[in-house]
């Protein structure tokens, strides 16, 4: 059966602990003439320990999803949770606090502190809590990033592919419940890129890392799990292990 002949139905939860979830997720910029839907009532979820992509064409509100469930924007109206935790019931405070503990984030500016070291900037999350690093924990994450003679260099001293390893090593080393990555690959060549996929795909399977990227590229969507695909602001999708070729021949019936 294509997926041109019978789609699958929308996204529900999926089998398996959740990481975090949506619950007729809207938002809604503007109002009157101006009003625009970027979500249109979204449930989803994400599984512990696997690697989910969110796909679509320009418009279609896959970036206010990711935002929204990350605790980086709030919703109009539904729900979404970190766990069985309510973000929408969250003050501010304990909103940062909960991003700072519980969240890791990669994004297609690498946002490295210069004046730091790689290793610096990687442990910043967790020396900004006040906590110690997890020693071994760390370690296996700098042996996986395959930077261990690069660490006493600061990011301009870095290559893009480099300074991008550093970005989500420092998102694992706090050991947080998800990762968010928006366009992770987004600044980055081709080989460079595939390192960086490479390296969050190794990141689920061999540390049981929960990761949902953001990504237009159907090359980077095919080193996740799963994809969830929206068009105008509704999930009308999703792909269970995608190749490439799929992935690129389901984007192009939606527009992309």
């Amino acid at each position: 059966m294509s997926l041109t002949e019978t789609p699958n139905p929308p996204a529900s939860a999926p089998p398996g602990p959740l990481a975090a979830r949506a619950e007729g997720a809207t938002k809604i910029y503007g109002s009157g003439d101006t009003e625009v839907r970027a979500l249109d009532g979204v449930t989803c979820g994400f599984e512990k320990g696997r690697f989910t992509a969110i796909m679509g064409p320009s418009g279609s509100g896959k970036s206010t999803l990711m935002h929204c469930v990350a605790g980086l924007d709030d919703l109009t109206s539904g729900q979404v949770f970190v766990g069985d935790t309510a973000l929408g019931e969250l003050g501010e405070r304990q909103l940062t606090q909960l991003r700072r503990d519980r969240i890791g984030f990669v994004f297609q500016a690498f946002n490295l502190v210069p004046t730091l070291t790689a290793l610096e900037n990687i442990t910043l999350p967790v020396d900004l809590a006040g906590r110690k690093p997890d020693q071994e924990h760390l370690d296996e994450v700098v042996r996986a990033v395959g930077l261990a003679n690069r660490l006493d260099h600061r990011p301009s001293e870095l290559s893009g592919g480099q300074q991008q390893r550093v970005a989500v090593a420092r998102a694992l080393a706090a050991r947080p419940e998800i990762i968010f990555a928006d366009e992770p690959t987004g600044n980055l060549d081709s080989r460079a890129g595939a390192e960086i996929l490479a390296f969050m795909r190794n990141a689920v399977r061999e540390l049981g890392q929960t990761i949902v990227m953001v990504t237009h590229d159907p090359v980077a969507a095919a080193y996740s799990d799963r994809v969830l695909f929206l068009a105008d602001g509704k999930i009308v999708d999703e792909m269970a292990d995608p190749t490439a070729d799929r992935v690129l021949d389901r984007l192009k019936q939606l527009g992309d």
